[in-house]
């Protein structure tokens, strides 16, 4: 087999994406595309099965389609890219697309129902009008049709799916939030969790599963194990969507994805109780509006005992949720948050002080401004760790640890970004509680209680860069050795206005 490297992939994909797109939002567009990379992985996958089993028993077609059925997924005949790509000029091309893809599902309802007939291939309210829409379905099937997934090796299709992702986030501008985490702040934010060997893992606010992904990946990378279960909720159904399908294609076919309202409707449920898990991460949405405040004081699951965040600012309900759903005493949460968590009064302030008094803020750590496509304001990542609590192995331990990191970032055009060493210095001073001068500190719970609690990070971090001190004697020399060059100067303009006669 030629093995394609990642970049090369990458590449190839995107060309094929980029080069088929007509006006559509990238926000719409991705779905499509993404989908029908999806549809091609699966087509391709089950085309080499089928050949490996022809061999294996002689060409008996019934023997090949009963043991394909009991293989992770199966393509009904007539469902398959090459099929549908014959008739890649018909006026019904969405039509043939739509049908396929019901048929697919059909055929794999514990797997695949309701990832690929999500989306209406035939729509004209979001593809436009037939000819328009026909025109980039056949540019979309004819460059995936010359890409041949069956050379990919180990882990890349799924890989090459999270960068188009990316891809079509810078695209889609303050939207991509909806749907994906910059990876670099994602990598941070799972290493930053700590997840260990046989954890739970959660991202209430999953988006495309990505930030989820990588976190089980934490566990793989430092514990050489896969022994993690992956748990997420999404609300937005087309997004939800594409973290199924981004499982799929990482092999994480278990994991238990929901679709809902975290907030008003947790679906992640056990004995009708909130799932409790090991780990849970998250970047949401900052500052909710219409969160749902109204349903806060009558939550079955009891989740706003520390008090009701304010209705247009939903920070503080994702945070305690995400603490309500890790195991007391065991359960770690690592959230990204804007930095108005950090000291903003009334009922937010009172959440604060309870999560302070009660030890469970583990690290503050701010982040660069500029990361994220979203927003341009700077972040913050809470660590929150329930082994401080009492109780908890780590009961003793009171102090907070700073980190102002708004320094640490590669700049960029349009978007900042954390690099290697700048990710590596974040995580080992949180990892070995590090105090660095104008970097890091340890800040025990007096001194956050006479700022009323207060988190902002620059009241206990001092980064004020104190100015060199003037040399007036080498400044004066500097001077005295200018003054013939600038007596020169005038009077060479002198000479030039005498000679234009303007003086």
């Amino acid at each position: 087999m030629t093995t394609i490297t990642q970049e090369n992939l990458n590449k190839i994909l995107w060309n094929a994406a980029d080069s088929s797109r007509t006006n559509l939002d990238a926000g719409v567009y991705k779905d499509y595309v993404l989908a029908m990379l999806f549809y091609k992985y699966l087509s391709d996958l089950s085309n080499v099965r089928h050949e490996q089993y022809r061999e294996r028993f002689n060409g008996d077609e019934e023997r090949v389609r009963a043991k394909m059925k009991l293989d992770r997924f199966y393509l009904p005949e007539g469902s398959a890219f090459d099929e549908v790509y014959t008739k890649v000029e018909s006026d019904d091309l969405g039509s043939a697309i739509d049908k396929a893809f019901h048929a697919i599902e059909e055929h794999n309802k514990g797997k695949l129902e309701g990832v690929l007939t999500s989306l209406d291939f035939n729509s004209e309210h979001k593809l436009g009008k037939l000819e328009t829409r026909n025109k980039m379905l056949r540019h979309l099937m004819h460059d995936f049709y010359k890409i041949d997934l069956t050379q990919v090796g180990g882990d890349l299709i799924g890989e090459s799916y999270m960068f188009l992702i990316e891809r079509f986030g810078a695209d889609a501008g303050k939207k991509a939030g909806e749907f994906f985490t910059v990876r670099s702040v994602a990598q941070l934010l799972a290493r930053l969790a700590q997840p260990k060997d046989g954890a739970r893992i959660c991202d209430p606010a999953m988006g495309s599963g990505g930030l989820l992904l990588m976190t089980g990946e934490e566990v793989e990378r430092n514990h050489k194990s896969k022994n993690y279960a992956l748990y997420g909720q999404e609300s937005t159904g087309s997004t939800f969507q594409l973290a199924r399908m981004n499982m799929f294609l990482h092999d994480q076919d278990s994991a238990r994805l929901e679709w809902g309202d975290t907030l008003n409707h947790p679906a992640l449920l056990e004995n009708d109780k909130l799932m409790q898990f090991d780990v849970c991460i998250a970047n949401p949405p900052f500052s909710l509006k219409k969160w749902g405040a109204e349903n806060a004081e009558s939550d079955p699951f009891k989740r706003f005992h520390r008090g009701v965040p304010p209705k247009d600012k939903g920070d503080f309900a994702f945070i305690t949720h995400m603490i309500e759903t890790v195991k007391p005493k065991t359960g770690r949460v690592a959230v990204i948050v804007p930095h108005g968590v950090l000291f903003r009064g009334g009922a937010e302030g009172k959440i604060r002080q309870s999560l302070l008094e009660e030890n469970l803020i583990d690290a503050v750590i701010g982040l660069p401004a500029g990361l994220f496509q979203t927003t341009g304001i700077p972040v913050a990542i809470l660590i929150l760790d329930r082994t401080r609590e009492k109780g908890g192995e780590n009961e003793d331990k009171k102090d907070i640890l700073f980190i102002e990191a708004s320094r640490e970032f590669v700049a960029g055009k349009a978007q900042n970004s954390l690099s290697a060493e700048n990710a590596d210095k974040i995580y080992n001073t949180y990892a070995n509680r590090k105090e660095i001068e104008k970097f890091s500190r340890l800040v025990q719970p007096e001194e956050i209680k006479e700022n009323d609690f207060n988190l902002n990070i620059t009241r206990y971090v001092d980064t004020f860069e104190e100015e060199a001190p003037i040399d007036i004697a080498a400044n004066l020399k500097e001077l005295a050795e200018l003054e013939p060059e600038i007596e020169k100067l005038e009077n060479q303009m002198t000479q030039y206005l005498e000679d234009l006669n303007i003086s």
